[in-house]
Order: C-alpha cells, then structure tokens, then sequence
C-alpha cells in the first residue's frame, strides 16, 4: 500500500542548500566545517523529518540533511491509516486528496465485493506534498535542513572523528558534518544501514502508475480503493483514487520482475485504464529487515525503511517511518548528552528495545500472515469479503484502533490458526 521510500529514497541521505543559517556549538573539528550539531539526520522522508521534528522538540542543535531537492516525487501508494494519523506531529494538518468509505476486494480480478463503512477508514495523499511540509514542521520546530548534497558514509573512527563522542558525516562533495548523534532515514538503499549492518529478510518490487483520468472516471472512484490479491505468491494491486489521478500499482516478490510487470499491465487494462496515458510510471523495492537485525552502532541510529521497518505483509511504511522516526529522533537526543560510550550504547539500546517491543511485535505477526496470504490467498479472500468479523477487524486495523499483534492477542481462534501455520512450517522445514 504506502511505502517509506523509493529505491535510495524518500528519506535519503543527502542535504546541502536551502534551509536555515547553520547553527552549532562552534566546536572546532579535523577536516570539518568547525561546527558540531547534537543530531544530524541523513534523509527528509517521513522517517527523517518525524526524527527531526522530535530532536528539536527536545531543545537540540539539529541538521537534516537530503539528497534531494523538495518537493520531489516518491513511489508510494499514499494510504494514511490510523497509526501513521496519531503518529504525525502535534498541529500538522493533512494533505489529504481523498478519504475512503469503501474497499473493493478482489481475487486476480474475480470474486470482486465492495465493502462499505459509515467511518472513514483512512485517507490519501501525495507523497511530495506530504513529505514538504512534514519537513516544513520540522523546520519551524527548529531544525536546519540542507538539500541537494549526497552523503557519501558516516564514520566514528579515524582522522575525521575528532573525538570518541563525536559522529563525522563525509558529505559526497567531501565536506565532513559532525554530530554528537546521527539518524539514518536514507531509504531502502541505506548508505547509514549499511554502516549500522542492517540486513533485510525479504526484498519486492513494486511498481506503480500515475494515471490522469476524466472526470467521469475520478467520481466513479470518489471514496473508495480496489485491492487485488494478484496471480504471483504474496503479491497484490491497488487503486487509490487522488482527484483526478489514480495511482495504480502492484507489489510482488523481487525476483518476479517481468512477471510483476505483465501483472500491472494487466491490471491496467482489466480496469479499463489503458487507453489513459500515465503521467508517472515508476517502480521501487521495499525492504523487510531481519528480526534481530541491529538498529544502532554507536551513536547510529536507524528508522524507517532504513532499518527495513515496515509491515511484511502489506508492506505499508509510512506509518513505521513515523514511528520509528519519533523514537529515533527522541533518542538520538539523549544520546547527543551522553558523556562516554557506555551512557551512548545504553540509549541506542532503549531505543532498538522501543522498536521492537512495538513495531517488531506487529512485524512478526504481519510476517506470519503473509505466509498465510502466499499459501492460501483465496482463503484471506473469502474472510475479508464473507465473513463480517474479517472485515471489522480490517476496518479497525486501518482506522488506528487496533492491530494484527493485539487481534492475536485478543483473539483465541486467530491465535490458534496461526499457531497451526507455525506447526506446518516447522514440519515442512524438518523434512
């Protein structure tokens, strides 16, 4: 559905031109521009800016670095569900193009039914907007932003480091920014995550097309997505109405790339969308970290897709981003005041513990259900479409009110039949 970033993206590692005047400590550094920040953030996606909105909330010096000029467009679906709504910074007012009241599920183009709630279920939006003015409230929190350069590598060691509590960022023009703190948001390529030693479980493809369409076609889609279980193991398309454009797209396993895009253009046609020429067509991976994968060294942090956080089975981000950006930008800022490595190293793991104790919760259950979803797809279906406590659970999942982990938690029979999948797994991985 929404993905934090395109490939090397949304929030990426890079900064250098607009913003306001640098402001820092005046600390001298080797090879250095002479200043020191608190938090330097390397990427102004939605992780980024969520990061650096919280770190200047907190009363720190910080700089957020983008690769890009802004606005610029990012792949992604743009779906706003609850917990990417209640994750935004206080007063920032959404963008939204459309607020959906109805899904229409199908199965590879059959079996199609429509539900419908009284209660938006949850909102679009345009990713440049979006990111510009998550950036722009981060901004007047107090946050310097640079765009335009591309950070080449951190380091923590060596010549450019001046000292063990200092965090040097070696900008791609060769220009060395140094932090006391440093957030990595640089998208699903990330330079930082690499440094970090993220590694990822699962790698897709998703590719995606920005269709003008008249107006006749825009107000047959008024309120309501399509959501398509497609023909390939776990993956699927969707119809998000923006006006007077659809973004249509579809996500599925990496390595099924001719086939993932035989079924976007059969999607398209199947919609009748194909005499429409797109505006953007465009494509993008999304990366699912390891579970015990790493989210910080030193005094590195990693958050959004970056780490690889978004949920495995839809492969929504945004609303990881968000989140994981507020921890991240929360405790980098604690971090920045640490005196030794000790006091730093026991800040990043509170943060990495935050993470997973909420987000890695609700990625091994998303984990689990894609499993489900690649064996049985037709079975998720018929749930979701015929069986009403499917499609309650669903709405409320997307409104915020709930989620995948607190439904097994609260659910006995959802719990046993995923307890029942774990079994067979175990089984087929033992012969």
């Amino acid at each position: 559905m929404s993905s934090d970033d395109d490939v090397h993206g949304a929030d990426d590692v890079h900064g250098g031109g607009a913003g306001q005047a640098a402001r820092g400590t005046g600390e001298e550094g080797s090879g250095a521009t002479g200043e020191v920040w608190d938090v330097v953030v390397v990427g102004a996606g939605p992780a980024g800016a969520s990061a650096a909105h919280a770190a200047a909330t907190a009363g720190r010096r910080v700089l957020l670095l983008e690769k890009a000029e802004l606005p610029r467009y990012k792949t992604c679906g743009g779906g706003i569900i609850g917990p990417s709504r209640d994750a935004l910074p206080p007063g920032f007012v959404l963008p939204l193009k459309d607020r959906i009241h109805a899904v229409t599920f199908s199965h590879n183009g059959r079996l199609t039914r429509t539900r419908r709630s009284k209660q938006m279920l949850f909102g679009l939006i345009n990713r440049p907007e979006f990111d510009a003015g998550l950036v722009a409230v981060a901004e007047k929190a107090g946050a310097t932003v640079r765009t335009g350069t591309a950070v080449a590598r951190v380091e923590q060691h060596g010549a450019a480091v001046p000292d063990r509590r200092t965090v040097a960022v070696v900008l791609a023009d060769g220009e060395t920014v140094l932090a006391r703190a440093v957030v990595g948001a640089d998208g699903s390529a990330s330079r930082i995550g690499a440094h970090v030693g993220v590694e990822m479980d699962t790698v897709d493809l998703g590719l995606e097309a920005e269709i003008p369409v008249p107006q006749t076609v825009a107000e047959d889609w008024k309120g309501r997505v399509l959501i398509d279980w497609g023909p390939l193991p776990g993956s699927y398309g969707w119809v998000f109405p923006k006006g007077d454009t659809l973004t249509v797209g579809v996500i599925s396993a990496k390595g099924e790339g001719a086939a993932t895009k035989r079924y976007l253009d059969d999607f398209i046609a199947r919609l009748g969308l194909a005499g429409f020429e797109p505006a953007v067509s465009s494509g993008h991976l999304t990366r699912c970290r390891k579970p015990e994968s790493p989210l910080s060294r030193g005094r590195v942090l990693v958050a959004g897709d970056a780490a690889g956080l978004l949920e495995p089975w839809t492969r929504e981000g945004i609303s990881f981003a968000l989140r994981s950006g507020r921890l991240a930008g929360e405790w980098a800022a604690k971090i920045s005041e640490a005196q030794d490595a000790v006091d730093a190293r026991r800040q990043a793991l509170n943060y990495s513990f935050a993470v997973k104790a909420g987000l890695g919760a609700e990625m091994g259950v998303g984990k689990r259900m894609l499993t489900l979803f690649e064996a049985r797809p037709g079975l998720l279906h018929a749930a979701i479409t015929g069986f009403r406590p499917a499609w309650t659970s669903f709405a409320r999942i997307v409104r915020g009110s709930t989620t995948l982990a607190d439904l097994v938690r609260t659910y006995p029979l959802v719990r046993k039949g995923l307890h029942a999948l774990d079994e067979r797994q175990a089984r087929s991985a033992r012969d």
